[in-house]
Protein backbone atom coordinates (compact mmCIF):
# COMPACT_ATOMS: atom_id res chain seq x y z
CA UNK A 1 0.00 0.00 0.00
CA UNK A 2 1.55 3.14 -1.02
CA UNK A 3 0.64 6.70 0.75
CA UNK A 4 2.74 9.60 0.67
CA UNK A 5 3.66 10.45 4.24
CA UNK A 6 3.85 13.69 5.83
CA UNK A 7 8.00 12.85 7.04
CA UNK A 8 8.50 13.10 3.35
CA UNK A 9 7.14 16.53 2.65
CA UNK A 10 9.01 19.45 2.67
CA UNK A 11 6.17 21.64 5.12
CA UNK A 12 8.56 24.87 5.96
CA UNK A 13 7.07 27.74 5.01
CA UNK A 14 3.49 26.28 3.99
CA UNK A 15 0.28 26.29 5.38
CA UNK A 16 -0.43 22.60 6.42
CA UNK A 17 -4.07 21.08 6.59
CA UNK A 18 -4.41 18.10 8.99
CA UNK A 19 -7.71 16.16 9.17
CA UNK A 20 -7.23 14.50 12.88
CA UNK A 21 -10.38 12.35 14.81
CA UNK A 22 -11.02 14.30 17.75
CA UNK A 23 -14.57 12.49 17.95
CA UNK A 24 -13.80 11.95 21.89
CA UNK A 25 -16.37 10.87 24.62
CA UNK A 26 -17.95 13.59 26.61
CA UNK A 27 -19.88 13.61 29.65
CA UNK A 28 -23.32 15.45 30.27
CA UNK A 29 -21.41 18.46 30.99
CA UNK A 30 -19.48 18.41 28.07
CA UNK A 31 -16.14 17.86 29.94
CA UNK A 32 -13.92 14.94 27.64
CA UNK A 33 -13.97 11.95 29.59
CA UNK A 34 -11.42 10.19 27.33
CA UNK A 35 -8.75 11.99 25.57
CA UNK A 36 -6.79 8.57 23.68
CA UNK A 37 -7.56 9.97 20.40
CA UNK A 38 -6.44 13.70 20.90
CA UNK A 39 -3.09 12.24 22.20
CA UNK A 40 -2.50 10.36 18.95
CA UNK A 41 -3.43 13.23 16.93
CA UNK A 42 -0.60 14.94 18.57
CA UNK A 43 2.73 13.84 16.91
CA UNK A 44 1.25 15.03 13.39
CA UNK A 45 0.62 18.31 14.83
CA UNK A 46 4.05 18.55 16.28
CA UNK A 47 5.93 17.45 13.48
CA UNK A 48 4.69 19.88 11.31
CA UNK A 49 5.05 22.92 13.89
CA UNK A 50 8.61 22.03 14.32
CA UNK A 51 9.26 21.86 10.90
CA UNK A 52 8.33 25.43 10.05
CA UNK A 53 4.81 25.14 8.85
CA UNK A 54 1.16 27.10 10.09
CA UNK A 55 -0.64 24.38 10.97
CA UNK A 56 -5.02 23.96 10.37
CA UNK A 57 -6.53 20.98 12.10
CA UNK A 58 -10.08 20.19 12.07
CA UNK A 59 -12.05 17.20 12.68
CA UNK A 60 -15.69 15.88 13.04
CA UNK A 61 -17.32 15.69 16.97
CA UNK A 62 -20.25 14.17 17.08
CA UNK A 63 -23.18 14.01 14.90
CA UNK A 64 -24.19 17.45 14.59
CA UNK A 65 -26.83 19.32 11.72
CA UNK A 66 -25.29 20.68 8.82
CA UNK A 67 -25.36 24.05 8.57
CA UNK A 68 -26.08 24.40 12.16
CA UNK A 69 -23.86 25.36 15.22
CA UNK A 70 -24.84 24.58 18.99
CA UNK A 71 -22.29 24.61 21.69
CA UNK A 72 -22.70 20.76 21.96
CA UNK A 73 -21.13 20.49 18.75
CA UNK A 74 -18.28 22.68 19.42
CA UNK A 75 -14.77 21.84 19.51
CA UNK A 76 -14.31 24.17 22.27
CA UNK A 77 -13.33 21.18 24.98
CA UNK A 78 -10.95 19.74 22.43
CA UNK A 79 -9.01 22.80 21.77
CA UNK A 80 -8.85 23.48 25.06
CA UNK A 81 -7.64 19.99 25.84
CA UNK A 82 -4.71 20.62 23.02
CA UNK A 83 -3.67 23.31 24.35
CA UNK A 84 -3.00 22.35 28.12
CA UNK A 85 -0.86 19.12 25.73
CA UNK A 86 0.86 20.98 23.86
CA UNK A 87 1.31 23.96 25.98
CA UNK A 88 0.17 26.93 24.08
CA UNK A 89 -2.74 28.63 23.20
CA UNK A 90 -4.75 26.69 20.49
CA UNK A 91 -7.58 29.43 18.73
CA UNK A 92 -10.48 27.87 18.06
CA UNK A 93 -11.55 29.20 14.25
CA UNK A 94 -15.63 29.02 13.80
CA UNK A 95 -16.45 30.28 10.23
CA UNK A 96 -13.53 28.84 8.32
CA UNK A 97 -14.64 27.28 5.01
CA UNK A 98 -13.97 30.84 2.76
CA UNK A 99 -10.87 31.68 4.30
CA UNK A 100 -10.79 35.45 5.61
CA UNK A 101 -8.09 37.56 7.87
CA UNK A 102 -7.50 34.74 10.28
CA UNK A 103 -6.36 32.61 7.33
CA UNK A 104 -4.50 35.52 6.39
CA UNK A 105 -2.57 36.17 9.75
CA UNK A 106 -1.12 32.71 9.60
CA UNK A 107 2.41 32.27 9.95
CA UNK A 108 4.84 29.55 9.99
CA UNK A 109 4.65 28.00 14.02
CA UNK A 110 1.11 29.32 14.42
CA UNK A 111 -1.32 27.02 14.77
CA UNK A 112 -5.55 26.81 14.89
CA UNK A 113 -8.49 24.24 15.44
CA UNK A 114 -10.86 24.61 12.33
CA UNK A 115 -14.43 24.21 14.29
CA UNK A 116 -16.08 20.78 13.79
CA UNK A 117 -16.17 19.86 10.23
CA UNK A 118 -19.31 18.28 10.23
CA UNK A 119 -21.22 21.80 10.31
CA UNK A 120 -20.29 22.43 7.06
CA UNK A 121 -23.07 22.25 4.69
CA UNK A 122 -21.91 19.16 1.93
CA UNK A 123 -19.46 17.52 4.89
CA UNK A 124 -20.68 14.09 4.66
CA UNK A 125 -22.10 13.93 0.87
CA UNK A 126 -18.18 14.36 0.17
CA UNK A 127 -19.28 17.62 -1.81
CA UNK A 128 -16.49 18.70 -5.03
CA UNK A 129 -17.42 22.25 -4.31
CA UNK A 130 -16.95 21.97 -0.45
CA UNK A 131 -13.91 20.27 -0.79
CA UNK A 132 -12.24 22.62 -3.41
CA UNK A 133 -12.70 25.70 -0.83
CA UNK A 134 -11.40 23.56 1.63
CA UNK A 135 -8.11 22.48 -0.60
CA UNK A 136 -7.70 26.05 -1.28
CA UNK A 137 -6.76 26.62 2.17
CA UNK A 138 -3.88 24.81 2.61
CA UNK A 139 -0.38 23.78 0.76
CA UNK A 140 -0.05 20.45 1.79
CA UNK A 141 -3.46 18.07 2.97
CA UNK A 142 -2.55 15.39 6.16
CA UNK A 143 -5.09 12.63 6.75
CA UNK A 144 -4.42 11.44 10.28
CA UNK A 145 -7.48 10.20 11.07
CA UNK A 146 -7.80 6.36 9.98
CA UNK A 147 -11.25 6.10 12.08
CA UNK A 148 -12.74 7.94 9.64
CA UNK A 149 -11.22 6.64 6.46
CA UNK A 150 -13.92 4.37 5.89
CA UNK A 151 -16.09 6.99 5.00
CA UNK A 152 -15.99 9.47 1.95
CA UNK A 153 -16.87 12.79 3.25
CA UNK A 154 -15.02 16.06 2.09
CA UNK A 155 -12.29 16.54 4.41
CA UNK A 156 -11.53 12.99 4.58
CA UNK A 157 -11.82 12.26 0.93
CA UNK A 158 -12.62 14.87 -1.55
CA UNK A 159 -9.93 17.34 0.06
CA UNK A 160 -7.23 14.71 -0.86
CA UNK A 161 -8.71 14.60 -4.47
CA UNK A 162 -8.05 18.59 -4.81
CA UNK A 163 -5.23 19.86 -2.96
CA UNK A 164 -1.84 20.49 -4.12
CA UNK A 165 -0.33 18.14 -1.86
CA UNK A 166 -2.39 15.04 -0.05
CA UNK A 167 -0.24 12.68 2.75
CA UNK A 168 -0.67 10.32 5.66
CA UNK A 169 0.24 11.58 8.91
CA UNK A 170 1.88 9.34 11.38
CA UNK A 171 -0.85 7.71 12.79
CA UNK A 172 -2.54 6.95 9.75
CA UNK A 173 0.65 5.59 8.08
CA UNK A 174 1.25 3.51 11.49
CA UNK A 175 -2.41 2.27 11.11
CA UNK A 176 -2.10 1.20 8.04
CA UNK A 177 1.28 -0.22 8.56
CA UNK A 178 0.06 -2.60 11.50
CA UNK A 179 -3.14 -3.69 9.60
CA UNK A 180 -1.00 -4.31 6.35
CA UNK A 181 1.31 -6.27 8.65
CA UNK A 182 -1.21 -8.40 10.33
CA UNK A 183 -3.35 -9.33 7.80
CA UNK A 184 -1.26 -9.45 4.35
CA UNK A 185 1.68 -10.78 5.24
CA UNK A 186 1.28 -12.38 8.58
CA UNK A 187 3.27 -15.16 10.77
CA UNK A 188 0.99 -18.17 10.98
CA UNK A 189 -1.03 -19.13 13.40
CA UNK A 190 -2.76 -16.08 12.49
CA UNK A 191 -5.96 -15.78 15.24
CA UNK A 192 -8.61 -13.03 15.09
CA UNK A 193 -10.83 -12.78 17.91
CA UNK A 194 -14.29 -10.64 17.27
CA UNK A 195 -16.47 -10.01 20.04
CA UNK A 196 -19.99 -7.92 20.62
CA UNK A 197 -23.46 -7.46 20.99
CA UNK A 198 -24.39 -8.69 17.17
CA UNK A 199 -23.57 -10.83 14.22
CA UNK A 200 -25.85 -8.80 11.96
CA UNK A 201 -23.01 -5.57 12.09
CA UNK A 202 -19.77 -8.29 11.64
CA UNK A 203 -21.63 -11.32 9.95
CA UNK A 204 -19.61 -10.84 6.46
CA UNK A 205 -16.09 -9.94 8.67
CA UNK A 206 -17.02 -12.91 10.01
CA UNK A 207 -17.14 -14.88 6.74
CA UNK A 208 -13.88 -13.01 5.60
CA UNK A 209 -11.73 -13.58 8.16
CA UNK A 210 -12.51 -17.35 8.42
CA UNK A 211 -11.52 -18.34 5.35
CA UNK A 212 -7.96 -15.58 6.02
CA UNK A 213 -7.27 -16.80 9.81
CA UNK A 214 -6.07 -20.16 11.48
CA UNK A 215 -8.70 -19.85 14.20
CA UNK A 216 -11.53 -17.30 14.65
CA UNK A 217 -12.68 -17.42 18.28
CA UNK A 218 -16.35 -15.13 18.67
CA UNK A 219 -17.33 -13.80 21.85
CA UNK A 220 -20.17 -11.79 23.46
CA UNK A 221 -23.46 -11.79 21.72
CA UNK A 222 -21.78 -13.34 18.83
CA UNK A 223 -20.47 -16.01 20.39
CA UNK A 224 -24.37 -16.80 22.02
CA UNK A 225 -25.53 -16.69 18.18
CA UNK A 226 -23.08 -19.12 16.94
CA UNK A 227 -24.20 -21.20 20.24
CA UNK A 228 -27.57 -21.50 18.45
CA UNK A 229 -25.83 -22.11 15.13
CA UNK A 230 -24.31 -25.38 16.74
CA UNK A 231 -27.21 -26.59 18.71
CA UNK A 232 -26.46 -25.24 21.92
CA UNK A 233 -28.65 -23.62 25.20
CA UNK A 234 -28.68 -20.07 25.66
CA UNK A 235 -31.24 -19.52 27.71
CA UNK A 236 -32.58 -15.45 27.55
CA UNK A 237 -29.02 -14.12 26.59
CA UNK A 238 -28.59 -12.04 23.66
CA UNK A 239 -28.10 -13.42 20.25
CA UNK A 240 -29.62 -13.02 16.69
CA UNK A 241 -31.91 -16.19 16.43
CA UNK A 242 -32.70 -15.20 12.80
CA UNK A 243 -28.93 -14.90 11.84
CA UNK A 244 -28.16 -18.38 13.29
CA UNK A 245 -28.15 -19.94 9.46
CA UNK A 246 -25.61 -17.67 8.45
CA UNK A 247 -23.51 -18.68 11.74
CA UNK A 248 -24.27 -22.06 10.70
CA UNK A 249 -23.05 -21.84 7.47
CA UNK A 250 -19.57 -20.45 8.36
CA UNK A 251 -19.51 -23.55 10.61
CA UNK A 252 -20.35 -25.44 7.56
CA UNK A 253 -17.98 -23.89 5.32
CA UNK A 254 -14.73 -23.71 7.46
CA UNK A 255 -15.10 -26.92 10.00
CA UNK A 256 -12.79 -26.85 13.12
CA UNK A 257 -11.82 -23.01 12.26
CA UNK A 258 -14.13 -21.88 14.53
CA UNK A 259 -14.47 -23.00 18.31
CA UNK A 260 -17.90 -22.51 20.08
CA UNK A 261 -17.64 -21.96 24.28
CA UNK A 262 -18.41 -25.17 26.37
CA UNK A 263 -19.05 -23.44 29.61
CA UNK A 264 -20.03 -20.30 30.77
CA UNK A 265 -20.57 -17.82 33.60
CA UNK A 266 -24.54 -17.18 33.64
CA UNK A 267 -27.32 -15.11 35.70
CA UNK A 268 -30.72 -14.73 36.24
CA UNK A 269 -30.04 -10.69 35.87
CA UNK A 270 -28.11 -8.12 33.85
CA UNK A 271 -26.72 -6.49 36.56
CA UNK A 272 -23.45 -5.28 38.32
CA UNK A 273 -24.79 -7.49 41.48
CA UNK A 274 -25.64 -10.80 40.33
CA UNK A 275 -24.89 -13.76 41.23
CA UNK A 276 -22.42 -15.74 38.57
CA UNK A 277 -22.78 -19.28 38.10
CA UNK A 278 -20.78 -21.60 36.00
CA UNK A 279 -22.51 -23.91 33.79
CA UNK A 280 -21.88 -25.79 30.65
CA UNK A 281 -23.51 -25.13 27.43
CA UNK A 282 -25.45 -28.03 28.22
CA UNK A 283 -27.04 -27.02 31.26
CA UNK A 284 -28.09 -23.43 30.22
CA UNK A 285 -31.61 -23.06 31.99
CA UNK A 286 -34.19 -21.36 29.81
CA UNK A 287 -34.10 -18.02 32.44
CA UNK A 288 -30.20 -17.56 32.55
CA UNK A 289 -27.93 -15.19 30.67
CA UNK A 290 -25.23 -15.87 29.78
CA UNK A 291 -22.77 -13.19 30.63
CA UNK A 292 -19.48 -14.17 30.14
CA UNK A 293 -17.20 -17.20 29.20
CA UNK A 294 -16.87 -20.16 31.83
CA UNK A 295 -13.35 -21.81 32.81
CA UNK A 296 -13.21 -24.12 30.19
CA UNK A 297 -13.88 -21.85 27.33
CA UNK A 298 -11.34 -19.48 28.95
CA UNK A 299 -8.66 -22.57 29.02
CA UNK A 300 -9.20 -22.93 25.52
CA UNK A 301 -8.88 -19.47 24.70
CA UNK A 302 -5.71 -19.08 25.95
CA UNK A 303 -4.20 -22.06 24.19
CA UNK A 304 -5.34 -20.55 21.25
CA UNK A 305 -3.82 -17.29 22.13
CA UNK A 306 -0.22 -18.60 23.08
CA UNK A 307 0.21 -20.35 19.92
CA UNK A 308 -0.24 -17.91 17.76
CA UNK A 309 1.98 -16.23 15.33
CA UNK A 310 -0.11 -12.77 14.76
CA UNK A 311 -3.52 -12.08 16.73
CA UNK A 312 -6.20 -9.78 15.50
CA UNK A 313 -8.63 -8.63 18.30
CA UNK A 314 -11.58 -6.61 18.15
CA UNK A 315 -14.61 -6.90 21.14
CA UNK A 316 -14.69 -8.02 24.15
CA UNK A 317 -15.81 -12.11 25.59
CA UNK A 318 -18.04 -10.78 27.79
CA UNK A 319 -19.28 -8.46 30.35
CA UNK A 320 -16.18 -7.01 31.56
CA UNK A 321 -18.09 -4.07 32.94
CA UNK A 322 -19.19 -5.74 35.42
CA UNK A 323 -16.56 -7.51 37.84
CA UNK A 324 -17.90 -10.64 38.01
CA UNK A 325 -18.36 -11.61 34.27
CA UNK A 326 -15.01 -9.95 33.60
CA UNK A 327 -12.73 -12.81 33.83
CA UNK A 328 -13.21 -13.91 30.25
CA UNK A 329 -11.92 -10.75 29.01
CA UNK A 330 -9.48 -10.25 31.24
CA UNK A 331 -7.83 -14.03 30.54
CA UNK A 332 -7.62 -12.94 27.15
CA UNK A 333 -6.16 -9.46 27.36
CA UNK A 334 -3.95 -11.22 29.79
CA UNK A 335 -3.18 -13.91 27.18
CA UNK A 336 -2.45 -11.18 24.57
CA UNK A 337 -0.32 -9.23 26.50
CA UNK A 338 2.11 -12.44 27.47
CA UNK A 339 1.69 -13.51 23.92
CA UNK A 340 5.23 -14.07 21.42
CA UNK A 341 2.55 -13.19 18.40
CA UNK A 342 2.38 -9.28 17.26
CA UNK A 343 -1.01 -8.43 18.54
CA UNK A 344 -3.41 -5.71 17.18
CA UNK A 345 -6.47 -4.67 18.87
CA UNK A 346 -8.86 -2.17 17.36
CA UNK A 347 -12.21 -0.80 18.63
CA UNK A 348 -13.42 1.18 21.55
CA UNK A 349 -14.92 -1.44 23.87
CA UNK A 350 -11.97 -3.14 22.74
CA UNK A 351 -9.51 -0.50 24.00
CA UNK A 352 -11.59 0.45 27.50
CA UNK A 353 -11.02 -3.41 27.98
CA UNK A 354 -6.78 -2.79 27.62
CA UNK A 355 -7.27 -0.16 29.61
CA UNK A 356 -9.42 -1.77 32.44
CA UNK A 357 -6.84 -4.84 32.36
CA UNK A 358 -3.76 -2.60 32.34
CA UNK A 359 -2.20 -3.95 28.80
CA UNK A 360 -1.43 -0.90 26.71
CA UNK A 361 2.36 -1.43 26.52
CA UNK A 362 1.92 -5.02 25.95
CA UNK A 363 -0.09 -5.06 22.71
CA UNK A 364 2.29 -4.76 19.84
CA UNK A 365 -0.23 -2.01 18.21
CA UNK A 366 -3.81 -0.50 19.34
CA UNK A 367 -5.65 1.53 16.72
CA UNK A 368 -7.53 4.42 17.47
CA UNK A 369 -10.89 3.06 14.60
CA UNK A 370 -13.90 1.15 15.10
CA UNK A 371 -15.47 0.89 11.82
CA UNK A 372 -12.52 1.68 9.45
CA UNK A 373 -10.37 -1.39 11.63
CA UNK A 374 -13.38 -3.67 10.93
CA UNK A 375 -13.73 -2.40 7.28
CA UNK A 376 -9.74 -2.72 6.46
CA UNK A 377 -10.30 -6.35 8.29
CA UNK A 378 -12.87 -7.35 5.61
CA UNK A 379 -10.56 -6.72 2.77
CA UNK A 380 -13.29 -3.29 1.76
CA UNK A 381 -11.71 -0.56 -0.12
CA UNK A 382 -11.35 2.69 2.49
CA UNK A 383 -12.38 5.66 0.66
CA UNK A 384 -10.34 7.78 2.91
CA UNK A 385 -7.03 5.31 1.86
CA UNK A 386 -8.01 5.36 -1.98
CA UNK A 387 -7.91 8.69 -2.23
CA UNK A 388 -4.23 9.01 -1.02
CA UNK A 389 -3.13 5.99 -3.13
CA UNK A 390 -4.27 7.91 -5.85
CA UNK A 391 -2.25 11.01 -5.28
CA UNK A 392 0.83 9.29 -4.59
Amino acid sequence: MHVKRLADVDVRGKRVLVRSDLNVPQDDAGAITDDTRIRASLPAIRDALARGAAVMVTSHLGRPTEGTWTPADSLAPVAARLADLLGRDVPLVKDWVDGGAWHDALAPGDLVLLENCRINRGEKKDDPALARKIAALCDVYVNDAFATAHRAEATTHGVARFAAVACAGPLMAAELDALTKALAHPKRPLVAIVGGAKVSTKLSILTTLAAKVDTLVVGGGIANTFIVAAGGRIGRSLAEADLAGEAKAILERFPGKVPIPVDAVTAKTFAADATPVTKTIADVADDDLILDLGPRSVAALRAIVDGAGTIVWNGPVGVFEFPAFAAGTRALAEAIANAKAFSIAGGGDTIAAINAFGIADRVSYISTAGGAFLEFLEGRTLPAVAALEARA
